[in-house]
């Protein structure tokens, strides 16, 4: 890019210089609003130096929210759901305390995994998306899968003999969100390949999962009981264990709003206000 003396440059030929370069040097935010910040400068009569810390300030905050919102679309979940979403006090046995603290995704960091184990309806897969969403805001590698669409990714790599893979580009996310485990029986050849992950990631890589099943419960989806045992050791030691419990928030919410519904539906009694 050409460079011309500060005497020599029109306003516009100064625009189109900095548009020119910071297009080169990726940077958006500046190229948008320079304009914006010079104005204000001048009429509060900045420094050079206080004109440029803000420039320079505003494009590092851009960058920032750019990527946090990268990597929570990268991680690639259902749809959004966000902690401070939850209703708590419907749920009073979920502790709100724990998981805003897990919000802060120390965790994560240490490779520790969380498990979410209750009824369906009862805001596992909510808070699992939740605790994705922050772990991805907060800087960390997420992604979100079903237990069926990783084995069945799994079993087609496997196929085509990119397995090992597919397991170390899963190996290398910070967070793995693993849902609806339990919900589904899986073949030994599943279960296996679903251990393979989970032993690239021990001790290394959190994973948070959801499960409408207890522990206990869970040979009725590892059928070999080695295998199962193997599995629940890896995904419970050193853990964060929250019971969502039982009987499910969607239907009392849904009931809950028919019963408004019909009352206020109701014809008022003849002579009462309307």
């Amino acid at each position: 890019m050409a460079r011309a003396s500060r005497d020599e440059l029109t306003d516009t030929a100064a625009d189109a210089a900095i548009d020119q370069a910071c297009r080169i040097l990726r940077l958006p935010t500046i190229r948008d609003r320079h304009a914006e910040i010079a104005a204000a400068a001048t009429r509060q009569q900045a420094s050079y130096k206080g004109f440029l810390v803000e420039l320079v300030s505003l494009e590092c905050d851009d960058r920032e929210t750019r990527r946090k919102a990268r990597l929570v679309r990268e991680a690639a979940f259902p749809r959004p759901k966000r902690i401070e979403d939850f209703d708590f006090a419907a749920n009073p046995g979920v502790p709100a305390a724990l998981i805003h603290t897990l919000a802060r995704s120390a965790w994560v960091a240490a490779g520790q995994p969380c498990c979410l184990i209750g009824d369906s309806g009862t805001g596992k897969s909510h808070l699992l998306i939740a605790l994705g969403t922050a772990a991805a805001e907060n800087g960390y590698r997420v992604r979100y899968v079903t237990a069926a669409a990783l084995v069945n990714e799994l079993v087609e790599a496997a196929d085509d003999k990119t397995l090992s893979r597919t397991i170390t580009r899963y190996g290398r996310i910070d967070l793995l969100c693993l849902d609806e485990l339990g919900y589904i029986e899986l073949d030994r050849r599943g279960a296996e390949l679903l251990f393979q992950v989970f032993t690239e990631r021990e001790e290394k890589a959190s994973i948070a999962i959801a499960s409408n099943a207890a522990f206990s419960e869970w040979t009725a989806t590892f059928t070999d009981p080695r295998l199962c045992a193997a599995i629940v050791d890896r995904l419970t030691y050193d853990a964060h264990i929250i019971q969502t419990g039982a009987g499910s928030y969607r239907l009392r919410t849904t009931a809950a709003r028919r019963q408004a519904g019909k009352t206020s539906n109701r014809t008022p009694p003849e002579g009462s206000p309307t």
